[in-house]
């Protein structure tokens, strides 16, 4: 009856809005199996079928900054646990020499620290002296900062790199990886977290341009864009499927090198940004508003709290 009912109301029309119907339906399913399929290969098969790159065969050391906490501390320990030596970079000297000592010692592979502050603008002539004569396979770009909680860009206090170093010889032995992590924030605006969204997209744009510009000359560049990992930074501390840990998202992550140029490292992200994609931005855009909004509440609540008891 209800059928007959829309007939009659469509008159003529109600072959052509089924026919659409059935187009619409039929584009949305290619694309969900085209994305299911895109899953598969990268989080579960890429390793399994040997389509991941041998990293090891780019050269005997990788370099990874930002390395004493969360993902760029699990890059640094899975491309150790892979057999590479590696060189540690951030600003602590100390939680470097304790990482170094920890990765030295679980994995038996020779290790190096470099203290430095990304927040001057002369530290790069100090890295590159040693860095020089090493033989890198592989760069980690995992320095950042985000937010210390979401906030209205008022609200904030403050508003030559290491690719160009390593870049080069990786040119001249024509082979190598370069992998930028970036954040699922730079890949469309996040408000609240202006300013960093802002900054990841230059690095996802960055990174898709060198990708282009190197991979004739045997070079991965890989934009990496996680959603929420449980990290210090993320202020998450229980992992869950939709946040895991950094040592589960980074063993997955590191399966998509030389398989695509672009991913977001761990299977329930993919899957997270794909729902989140399809939602039209008069949706997504409150929807992710809301959410962070109520974090920056929660955090100010907490803050209050904490200055009382002070």
């Amino acid at each position: 009856m209800a059928t007959s009912m829309v007939k009659n109301m469509l008159g003529s029309y109600s072959d052509y809005f089924a026919a659409l119907g059935a187009v619409a339906f039929s584009y949305l399913a290619l694309k969900f199996a085209c994305a299911l399929l895109r899953g598969l290969k990268q989080f579960f098969l890429a390793r399994t079928l040997g389509l991941s790159a041998n990293i090891k065969k780019f050269g005997s050391w990788a370099v990874v900054t930002g390395s004493t906490d969360g993902i760029g501390k699990a890059y640094a320990e899975q491309l150790a646990k892979m057999g590479l030596k590696i060189v540690l970079i951030s600003r602590s000297e100390d939680k470097l020499q304790n990482v170094a000592k920890e990765i030295g010692s679980k994995y038996s592979v020779e290790t190096k620290i470099i203290a430095a502050d990304y927040g001057r603008p002369d530290i790069y002539g100090k890295i590159q002296q040693q860095l020089n004569d090493l033989d890198i396979a592989i760069l980690v770009n995992n320095v950042g900062m985000s937010f210390e909680y979401p906030s209205f860009f008022l609200e904030l206090p403050d508003r030559d790199n290491m690719t160009s170093i390593v870049l080069p010889g990786m040119v001249e032995r024509r082979k190598g990886a370069i992998l930028n992590i970036a954040s699922e924030a730079g890949c469309m605006p996040t408000p609240l977290l202006s300013v960093y969204s802002a900054c990841k997209s230059y690095v996802v744009y960055l990174s898709e341009a060198l990708n282009t510009e190197y991979k004739s000359k045997g070079i991965y560049v890989q934009t990496v864009c996680p959603c929420f990992v449980a990290t210090k930074m993320s202020k998450i501390r229980k992992g869950n499927v939709f946040a895991p840990y950094p040592d589960t998202y980074v063993k997955s992550a590191l399966g998509t090198v030389g398989v695509v140029s672009s991913t977001n490292g761990y299977w329930a992200h993919a899957l997270q940004v794909w729902l989140t994609h399809l939602l039209p931005d008069c949706i997504s855009k409150p929807m992710t508003f809301s959410v962070l909004n109520g974090a920056r509440k929660r955090y100010i609540k907490k803050k209050a709290r904490q200055q009382k008891t002070e």
